[in-house]
């Protein structure tokens, strides 16, 4: 009797074990998943700051109900023109001309915080500009299928996910909040006498002299591709016309202009001024290249061609070093020597062209698309405020750090 009593406590105690080993396992396993999950998101979480002392955080999509950002680092007591933050937004601004896209928005800035009595208070500035055109139903045969050349693709396989309307976040429409915290950043380089002017200086084989200095630099806004070169603005603009009735796209350059800044900006190693301006230019969409100085075409020539001798262009008694020559482009060693810099920005053909074209959809089948809607056949015109003001945003950055030591 005592031997058949002990069956039911060991089979309890036993079932007792397994439950507990089982509750063990199930633990063990959420916290992998947990942990795996985490990793997920630290592997997936999106960077949207840019800058280190004076900062731009984006937000919105293409179609979404608004585009917006929040600046931070914005010194105080700098006047605020809003009708300047307009005229930039209205320059990137779409349906300006034939030669962009059609679409149209008013793309009026709200300031949200950061000024009072038109001035700024030092604290953060928040901004938004409404969408109010989007038709996204032009996007309905695209929410399946990867564009050529997009970001569709990548950014699926990246994030598990895609907004298929005219891109969501990887769409050029985001480029608004860079445009007005550009704006903001060359209100306040104003009273440092800091003056930034990109214009378009080639379209598809079209091209400008690579000299700026043999161009008057008030003409930009006198044509709709932002040429200083009447002539060349002409047949950049005919270019542009011709390739969007075949229902193309063309690419080309804008060259970039930075006139009074400082001996310096930029630091020795990782932090060169140079750098910091590529990576401001390589974010932009449908960037594809970013040459300061000579460039590339300086790769060819001799060390005697191209140095930059030093002189002292004041007196004895009161030295003003400059150079004889530019080819540096205004940067020396990661760090700005006070000459003019300059550079050149390469912009590839815009990857939505209105013909068929091959790709694949989401489960890898094989299949054709054409876009619908509306969409530049050239970006540069639109893209000429853009690297001005990410080139702005460089700039303070930078007179927020360090510069020459006095």
């Amino acid at each position: 009797m005592r031997l058949s009593g002990t069956w039911p406590a060991a089979a309890e105690a036993a079932e007792a074990i397994a439950e507990t080993e089982a509750a063990e396992t199930a633990a063990v396993e959420k916290a992998a998943a947990e942990k795996a999950a985490a990793e997920k998101v630290a592997d997936t979480a999106m960077s949207n700051t840019f800058g280190h002392q004076f900062t731009l955080t984006t937000f919105g999509e293409s179609h979404g109900a608004a585009i917006g950002g929040v600046v931070d680092g914005m010194p105080p007591g700098i006047d605020i023109d809003l009708d300047f933050i307009q005229s930039e937004l209205n320059r990137r601004r779409p349906g300006q001309s034939t030669i962009t896209t059609s679409r149209q928005e008013a793309d009026k800035v709200e300031l949200l915080s950061g000024v009072f009595e038109g001035k700024s208070t030092g604290c953060p500035i928040g901004f938004m500009v409404r969408n109010e055109n989007q038709h996204s139903q032009d996007y309905e045969n695209l929410r399946t299928l990867f564009r050529p050349s997009h970001a569709d693709y990548t950014y699926y396989k990246k994030y598990g996910l895609r907004d298929h309307r005219g891109g969501g976040r990887s769409s050029a429409r985001i480029t608004i909040s860079r445009v007005v915290a550009g704006a903001l950043a060359k209100l306040a380089l104003r009273r440092l006498g800091i003056t930034i002017h990109a214009y378009t200086s080639q379209v598809g084989n079209i091209c400008l002299d690579p000299d700026y200095r043999l161009y008057d630099l008030g003409k930009i806004e006198q044509n709709a591709v932002r040429c200083p070169d009447e002539e060349k603005a002409a047949l950049m603009e005919q270019l542009i016309t011709e390739v969007k009735a075949e229902g193309d796209t063309i690419g080309g350059v804008i060259t970039c202009v930075i006139k009074g800044c400082p001996v310096g900006l930029g630091e020795p190693e990782f932090d060169k001024l140079h750098a910091e301006l590529g990576r401001a230019m390589l974010s932009i969409n449908a960037v594809k290249g970013f040459e300061y100085g000579d460039g590339f075409a300086g790769a060819c020539r001799r060390g005697s061609e191209v140095n930059d001798i030093f002189v002292n262009s004041g007196t004895p008694d009161s030295p003003v070093i400059t150079t004889k020559t530019n080819h540096s482009g205004g940067i020396q060693g990661g760090i700005s020597n006070g000459q003019d810099i300059y550079f050149r920005v390469a912009f590839k053909p815009v990857a939505t062209i209105l013909r068929e074209q091959q790709t694949v959809d989401m489960e890898g089948n094989e299949t054709t698309m054409k876009a619908r809607g509306r969409h530049d056949p050239c970006v540069l015109p639109r893209a000429v405020p853009v690297v001005e003001a990410m080139a702005a945003i460089v700039l303070l950055d930078q007179c927020l750090g360090k510069t020459e030591q006095s």
